[in-house]
């Protein structure tokens, strides 16, 4: 991939449901993600954040326009998108313990079997696991439940993790662990994000780039450049003035629902 290239590319998309009185859910979308970026998505409730994560990820077809990756038109689902819900507990097969659901995604990349126990091992570490192996989702807490759909999703080898409000279900402090081990994996692993949230906070907190979005039709408002230096604490970037500054200027952009 050339180094001018995007690794993603959404170009003038549009999307509309309905036939006898159609609805635009997106209208005129193009925005580019670059290697190793962590992009947040903001807006207010019904602006198609969620639509677009998946027109993204290949899961919906746009009316108009195309998203690429290195390149190439996204046409259904790729291995090298990995999408983390908001509900993980759909997300998660109940009859297969952690390790199992880990292995799920090593068997659809016909990992050799031999090789998957070190794999599973070295992810249910990453993510603070490594003690619930055996365990089935049901025992797990909201927090660990959402860690291991993450493991999972890494399994995939992904070289785009595509979150959908993964902690908007979850309680503050939890939320707060698991924005710092979002942010440290992709650090570590050089892993591009595109992350969808409808808190300000978390999406200046996590993000190299913050993209607002208006409503009705979904459309980008602003692209706002966070430019705070990494690696980040819960504490003391929230607050210094330059995160108080960003989210001030987000607020006015997106005074709906916040």
């Amino acid at each position: 991939m050339n180094e001018a290239e995007p690794l993603l590319a959404v170009e003038r998309l549009n999307y509309v449901v309905g036939d006898a009185a159609p609805l635009t859910i997106l209208q005129d979308i193009s925005l580019t993600v670059r290697e190793h970026e962590f992009v947040c998505i903001v807006g207010a409730s019904g602006c198609g954040k969620t639509t677009l994560l998946r027109l993204i990820a290949g899961l919906l077809t746009p009316t108009a326009g195309a998203v690429t990756f290195r390149g190439r038109p996204v046409t259904g689902p790729d291995r090298a998108l990995a999408i983390v819900f908001q509900d993980y507990a759909k997300a998660l097969l109940p009859w297969r313990t952690v390790a199992g659901n880990v292995e799920l995604a090593l068997e659809s990349r016909r990992v050799p079997r031999g090789e998957r126990r070190d794999i599973i091992a070295r992810l249910l570490a990453q993510v603070g696991l490594a003690d619930r192996a055996d365990a089935f989702p049901v025992q797990l807490s909201g927090g660990m439940q959402q860690r291991l759909q993450i493991a999972r999703c890494l399994a995939q080898a992904p070289q785009v993790l595509l979150m959908d409000e993964p902690f908007g279900a979850l309680d503050a402090m939890t939320r707060q662990t698991l924005q710092d081990e979002v942010a440290r994996l992709s650090a570590e692993s050089g892993t591009t994000v595109v992350f969808v949230t409808h808190d300000l906070e978390e999406a200046i907190y996590l993000g190299d780039r913050v993209i607002a979005m208006e409503s009705r039709p979904g459309r980008i408002g602003e692209v706002v450049d966070v430019g705070l230096p990494r690696p980040r604490n819960q504490l003391t970037t929230r607050e210094d003035p330059r995160f108080l500054a960003l989210r001030h200027r987000l607020f006015n952009l997106l005074p709906t629902g916040h």
